[in-house]
C-alpha cells in the first residue's frame, strides 16, 4: 500500500527542538527587533501627524516635483482627517523597520552572491523558496518562535520582502561594465576598492530599484502580519473582513494605498536625480 510522503512532522520536531535548546537567543532576537521598531515608532509619532504632511510634502517636492508635492499634502490630510493617523504611523514604523532589517541583510548577501558564483547558484534557489512560498506560511515559524506581536510580524515580513534586494543587488554588481573593472584593476584597486569606488556606484540604480520593491513588499506584507498581533492599519483590515464591512474595509485599504504610493514614488526617486537637474 502506497503511503503520501509526509515530512510535516519532522520539520514541527526540528522547529520545537530549535526553540527549546536556543530559546533564550529568539527572546534575544526579539528583544532586539522589537526595541529598533518601538523606538522608531516613538519618533515617528514624535514628529506629529502634521509634521509627517510637512516632510512628504517637502521631500515629494524637492524628489519629484510640485505636482507629486500636491498629491502628498492631499493624500496625508486624508489619512489624518479619516481617523487612520495613529494606525497610519504604527504602519510606517513596521515597515520601515522590516525594510531596515532587509537591506542590512540583504544587500551584503547580494554583494557576495555576485562575487561567488557557488554562492549566487545557492542563494538565488533559496530566493526562487523565499518568493513562492505563500506569505501566510511564514506567520507559523515567527509565531512559534518569537510569540505574539510585533517581534513575529517583523521577521515574517524581512522573509517575504528580502528576496528583490537581493536579486537586484546580485544583478546590478554582475552587470558591472567589464571595461570599468578592466580600468579599476589597471589603476591598482583592491577587491574592496573595486567594490565601494566602482562597482557599488555602477549598480547603484539596480540596488535602489531592489530597495524601491523592498519596502513595498514589506508594506503589503505588515498588513497580513496583523493576524498574529503586529498591529496597524492591518487590524482595521482584519476587523473589516471579519465583521463584513466593505465600507470600513475600502476606507481603511485606501489608507494603505496612499501609503504605498507615497512610499513607492519617494523611494524611487532616490535611483535619479531630482526635477530640474
Amino acid at each position: 500500500m502506497a503511503y503520501p510522503l509526509d515530512f510535516s512532522r519532522q520539520i514541527d520536531s526540528a522547529i520545537h527542538a530549535l526553540l527549546a535548546n536556543a530559546g533564550g537567543l529568539f527572546d534575544g532576537i526579539a528583544a532586539g527587533i522589537d526595541l529598533f521598531a518601538s523606538s522608531l515608532e516613538l519618533l515617528i509619532n514624535s514628529l506629529s501627524p502634521w509634521g509627517l504632511v510637512i516632510l512628504a510634502v517637502v521631500i515629494g517636492g524637492w524628489r519629484i516635483g510640485k505636482g507629486f508635492a500636491l498629491f502628498a499634502l492631499l493624500a496625508t490630510l486624508y489619512i489624518i482627517y479619516s481617523g487612520y493617523s495613529e494606525h497610519a504611523a504604527i504602519t510606517l514604523a513596521l515597515t520601515l523597520s522590516s525594510t531596515f532589517f532587509s537591506l542590512l541583510l540583504g544587500i551584503p548577501l547580494g554583494i557576495w552572491s555576485a562575487r561567488r558564483a557557488a554562492v549566487g547558484s545557492v542563494v538565488r534557489t533559496l530566493l526562487d523558496f523565499m518568493q513562492t512560498m505563500p506569505a501566510f506560511v511564514y506567520l507559523i515559524p515567527a509565531t512559534i518562535l518569537f510569540g505574539l506581536g510585533r517581534p513575529p510580524g517583523i521577521f515574517a515580513t524581512i522573509l517575504f520582502s528580502m528576496p528583490p534586494v537581493v536579486r537586484l543587488t546580485d544583478l546590478g554588481i554582475r552587470q558591472v561594465n567589464p571595461a570599468r573593472m578592466e580600468a579599476g584593476i589597471a589603476f591598482g584597486c583592491t577587491p574592496w576598492q573595486l567594490l565601494w569606488k566602482v562597482q557599488l556606484p555602477a549598480a547603484q540604480p539596480a540596488i535602489m530599484a531592489g530597495v524601491n520593491q523592498t519596502i513595498m513588499m514589506a508594506m503589503s506584507m505588515v498588513i497580513i502580519a496583523s493576524m498574529v498581533g503586529a498591529g496597524g492599519l492591518g487590524n482595521d483590515i482584519l476587523s473589516s473582513i471579519q465583521q463584513l464591512e466593505m465600507g470600513l474595509g475600502l476606507q481603511s485599504g485606501l489608507v494603505v494605498v496612499l501609503m504605498a504610493i507615497l512610499l513607492d514614488r519617494l523611494s524611487a526617486s532616490f535611483a535619479r536625480r531630482p526635477a530640474g537637474q
